[in-house]
């Protein structure tokens, strides 16, 4: 059950790696450079302007401090009490921009990249490799042969990642080693005809994204059933869910994806009424 969409916010550029977290709605805008965050009456406060550096996935370590995807650089960056440091550089596993994380509890990172470059040859995608994020900063390579690794959770127990493969049209799934390391993969849904993008985990094991593909959110649940599609009003690129009691669906939206957005201010936040709160992370 889903109710009608109501806007939170416009402005955007382009809006990525939507958390909820201390009663607002975090966000990175990968043109504006900066990380927002938006209470529920969609007062925006600037949290980080990056400069020239594009932001995207962004998740919090043990301590509170942010951590926050540098793309181009292929590094993860963390802010703490204002100081902004480099927590981990990825270039040695990322063969072009990075893009979503997803951050466990103990405060392991997982990363994904598009895998090859996008802008310059889009026809022709190739495989990526997950980066591993130890808590020191330590980086390790993941799983490999993803079709761009994108928006991920983690279940609440802490003992499932599930990836969104974008070109891959499918999310799979890796059993957590007490250690961080993924292993035991395995298709957790196939989602033919869509290009998985942001997603969040409800508290019944479905899980919402934004399909790039199409103009919308999609939920689905293991085994690939969809039970709900959700149509918007321009194409979605991430989603989460929050507010007071978890059941507020945030939809991120666009006119595009590509670098002609910078500076258009024509990107929105929608909101939503779902059944199902959200669970785990992020």
């Amino acid at each position: 059950m889903v109710s009608g969409l109501e806007l939170l916010l416009d402005g955007l550029d382009f809006g990525e790696g939507p958390r909820w977290h201390d009663g607002r709605l975090w966000y990175s805008d990968f043109y504006q450079h900066k990380i927002y965050a938006v209470s529920h009456g969609g007062a925006r406060e600037t949290i980080l302007d990056l400069g020239s550096e594009q932001p995207s996935g962004l998740g919090w370590m043990p301590d509170g401090s942010l951590l926050v995807v540098a793309m181009s650089a292929r590094q993860v960056l963390r802010l703490d009490d204002g100081e902004l440091t480099v927590h981990a550089d990825l270039s040695d596993i990322a063969t072009w921009h990075c893009n979503d994380m997803v951050v466990a509890a103990d405060g392991t990172a997982y990363v994904g990249n598009f895998g090859w470059d996008i802008e310059h040859d889009r026809g022709h995608p190739q495989a990526a490799t997950l980066a591993v994020v130890r808590p020191n900063g330590a980086v390790q390579p993941g799983p490999g042969d993803l079709l761009f690794p994108n928006g991920s959770v983690i279940t609440p127990d802490g003992t499932t990642l599930i990836v969104g493969e974008t070109f891959g049209a499918r999310f799979t799934a890796f059993d957590l080693h007490p250690d961080g390391r993924p292993g035991n993969r395995r298709e957790w849904a196939a989602v033919p005809g869509t290009a998985p993008d942001g997603c969040t985990l409800d508290s019944a094991g479905g899980i919402w994204f934004a399909d790039a593909a199409g103009s919308g959110v999609v939920r689905i649940l293991e085994g690939g059933s969809i039970t709900d599609r959700l149509p918007t009003p321009q194409p979605a690129y991430a989603c989460m869910l929050g507010g007071d009691d978890g059941r507020t669906l945030f939809i991120l939206t666009a006119p595009g994806a590509g670098a002609d957005r910078a500076g258009s201010a024509d990107g929105s936040i929608w909101t939503t009424t779902v059944q199902h709160p959200g669970s785990g992370l992020p």
